[in-house]
């Protein structure tokens, strides 16, 4: 048996073969699972750079170091976090058990156990880091899994498919590439969990998919992510920020900030400096090596598509920077589309490429009221000085995670959950979170050596008085 599976006709006996071997094995010690994350890790510094030229060259220009930075430090990071950590998170958890059983001797705890097979789904925009930073926690938590890379990047799919196959015994991880026609039933195997990050619009066929077998699902989608600019924030740096957030893999990616709501007074400064902040670290579009294309023609249609409709209606749009391009290739300038109807795409559909919303308000309120009229979003960014207004933003909407005066780096953080809600997804990986996604808690009591229950009446045929003394427990 292979681990970088040829067909998806072989899933179904390798699923039934690492169930086998889970059942045979037993607990999974700390050093077998410390041992299965080295090896992902060893795997990604032997052959770093032929990764980051593989993820270059199916965008069609993505730097190399930027693909280092995102997908393969990305993945150590919560690689090597895990690995260093899960002996802090295996131990049982003690309970207190109820009362008089807790003063007889009796003993209760929560067993964290694996829950067998995990099946990762990942996707094109960040291809290492939606498979491997998932796999850190499932291994941590003394799982098996079976990886599917997405089809829109092949070069990278089909080396990480070798490099597994290379390396990995099946029984303990596997691959297997293909699009739809191995996604889908991929997502409809009888997995112990599955995880899937995407779109909405696919997440709900994969929660469909994997609701017949009854599978778990950790699902991280995305959604049109806010940004609100307070009224006394420093604009000049909120823009600055924001800027380079934009930039970071051309908007693709799924916490992208998507729409920014600046006051009214404050409109023209923030533009300006977003303008100024984006030119300066992309001053050319055409062949500029610094700049992520985007990964594929139906996407730039679709972009393209979304500002071409806005143009139409009216809609201002500024172009950063504000120079030619070589509109046969796939970089675009980033545009500003400033105050664009509501039935406009772009309004309605995430944008997941180098395009930003700008809306102006006057009443913080009616910013609040319109993010919580959409979907719930992956990520919501709030820049201002004003703690009252802080705690309204944050106390009067949901979403998956938050960064305060910056954005992006709340998904950065190890040892904290990051996921979604609603829309934007349900489970969540990263830190102690993580390994408790992918674990069954199991509850454990240990009963006392006496058992006193005959002697106290509370056997049948029950006593005269026994539904008095039932009675007399019952209080507030």
């Amino acid at each position: 048996m292979r681990a970088h599976l040829q067909s998806i006709d072989e899933l179904p006996t390798l699923l039934a073969a690492q169930r086998r071997a889970f059942d045979q094995q037993g607990p999974v010690s700390a050093e077998q699972r410390r041992g299965r994350i080295q090896q992902v890790i060893d795997l990604l510094v032997e052959h770093h750079q032929q990764l980051a030229e593989a993820m270059d060259a199916d965008f069609g220009g993505r730097h190399p170091g930027f693909g280092l930075m995102n997908d393969v430090l990305g993945s150590l990071g919560s690689l090597k976090h895990a690995r260093d950590h899960l002996h802090e998170w295996m131990p049982n958890e003690p309970r207190q058990v109820f009362a008089p059983y807790d003063q007889l001797g009796a003993q209760g705890w929560v067993q964290y156990q694996p829950k067998g097979s995990v099946g990762i789904i990942g996707t094109w925009n960040a291809p290492l880091f939606t498979l491997l930073s998932p796999l850190a926690c499932a291994f941590a938590a003394g799982n098996r899994a079976v990886l599917k890379p997405s089809e829109i990047v092949p070069r990278t799919a089909e080396l990480l498919a070798q490099l597994v196959g290379q390396r990995f015994d099946p029984l303990e991880l596997a691959i297997i590439t293909g699009g739809v026609e191995v996604g889908q039933p991929f997502a409809s195997q009888p997995f112990n969990h599955l995880v899937f990050t995407g779109s909405t619009e696919v997440g709900r066929d994969i929660m469909r998919r994997a609701a017949e077998n009854l599978v778990p699902v950790t699902l991280e989608l995305g959604g049109k992510s806010p940004v609100v600019i307070g009224q006394n924030a420093d604009v000049a740096e909120a823009a600055r920020r924001l800027a380079i957030a934009k930039g970071m893999n051309g908007g693709q990616l799924c916490i992208s900030p998507d729409r920014v709501f600046v006051p009214v007074a404050l409109r023209e400064q923030f533009l300006r400096q977003f303008a100024e902040t984006y030119s300066g670290l992309y001053p050319s579009v055409t062949d500029n090596p610094n700049q992520v294309c985007v990964v594929n023609e139906r996407h730039l249609q679709r972009l393209d598509g979304y500002l071409q409709e806005v143009r139409e209606m009216g809609v201002e749009v500024l172009q950063c920077p504000d120079v030619p391009f070589d509109a046969s290739q796939r970089r675009r300038p980033l545009s500003l589309v400033v105050n664009p109807p509501l039935t406009s795409r772009i309004m309605r559909e995430e944008i997941f490429g180098p395009a930003l919303v700008v809306l102006t308000y006057s009443d913080i309120r009616h910013v609040v009221e319109e993010i919580n009229q959409g979907e719930r979003p992956l990520a919501l960014y709030y820049f201002g000085q004003d703690q009252a207004e802080q705690d309204h933003v944050l106390g009067h909407t949901l979403s998956g995670g938050v960064t305060i005066n910056d954005a992006l780096m709340h998904a950065a953080m190890e040892n904290a959950p990051f996921g979604g809600i609603g829309a934007s997804g349900m489970g969540r990986y990263h830190g102690r979170e993580g390994f408790l996604e992918f674990s069954h808690a199991r509850t454990v009591f240990q009963a006392a050596a006496v058992d006193p229950r005959a002697e106290w009446g509370m056997l049948p045929p029950y006593h005269e008085g026994f539904t008095a003394v039932m009675q007399s427990q019952i209080s507030r």
